[in-house]
């Protein structure tokens, strides 16, 4: 199958890093078809950044659409535009976010998220009660640590994620960790090593159940929420969206 790996801020190299946690996961017969937005925010950090970025998000994922891919996911743990998405593609639409927490709740009675900036907060809070998981939730901790410091961490960063971590599992009673940035991908196999509970990364954890819908003929329903967009004209920049 073909899976498209959205990473919707413009960072190629966070991209780069996605797509190889994405593709050491994966059946060998799953390709992964990593993508980066022309325009938009460097990296994703507030509620301006996530909306700005969703219109190229979008045209990527009709881009994936006319190239047939089976899957697509969407790279942020915001899951910006996730539902537009879903309206427009036929194939499975996996925001990370959600992936992470479906993980998470089949291991784990209660899980922990360990994200970025403190300013993110409500946002993790808002999916988790969104995609009805509020309830497995321990906590959302913050890092402080920006989104792009995360390409190339440094030792005081690591330990200071590693530390939140830990207070996730010693003080909230976290069973699990999810992993609140896909940026924090590559830091898996290290995190797992050193701490006493399953840690999950939402990239890796979308690639999964897209091919577990791919293997059992599932597509995105078209009745209802999901269905076709309305027709209408759109005008300047956004005319190609015209129907």
């Amino acid at each position: 199958m073909r899976i498209q790996l959205i990473n919707p801020n413009t960072s190629a190299d966070m991209t780069h890093a996605m797509a190889l946690s994405a593709q050491s996961i994966a059946l060998s017969t799953t390709q992964i078809i990593a993508c980066t937005p022309e325009h938009g925010p460097k990296s994703i950090e507030c509620a301006f950044d996530e909306v700005i970025a969703s219109a190229a998000l979008l045209d990527l994922i009709e881009q994936g659409k006319q190239q047939g891919v089976d899957a697509h996911i969407i790279a942020c743990f915001g899951d910006p535009a996730l539902d537009a998405a879903r309206e427009l593609a036929d194939a499975p639409v996996i925001g990370i976010a959600e992936a992470g927490f479906q993980m998470a709740s089949l291991i784990a009675h209660r899980f922990g998220v360990v994200t970025t900036l403190s300013r993110t907060l409500p946002a993790s809070e808002h999916l988790l009660q969104k995609y009805g998981h509020q309830h497995k939730c321990s906590g959302v901790r913050a890092t402080d640590i920006p989104v792009l410091a995360l390409e190339n961490i440094d030792p005081a960063a690591y330990q200071l994620l590693k530390q939140e971590c830990l207070a996730a599992i010693e003080q909230d009673g976290a069973e699990a960790i999810v992993l609140g940035c896909a940026g924090m991908s590559s830091l898996v196999e290290k995190l797992s090593a050193e701490l006493p509970v399953p840690i999950i990364d939402g990239v890796v954890a979308a690639v999964k159940l897209a091919e577990s819908l791919h293997q059992l003929g599932l597509q995105t329903s078209k009745i209802g929420q999901y269905g076709q967009r309305v027709s209408k004209n759109f005008t300047g920049r956004y005319a190609h969206w015209s129907l």
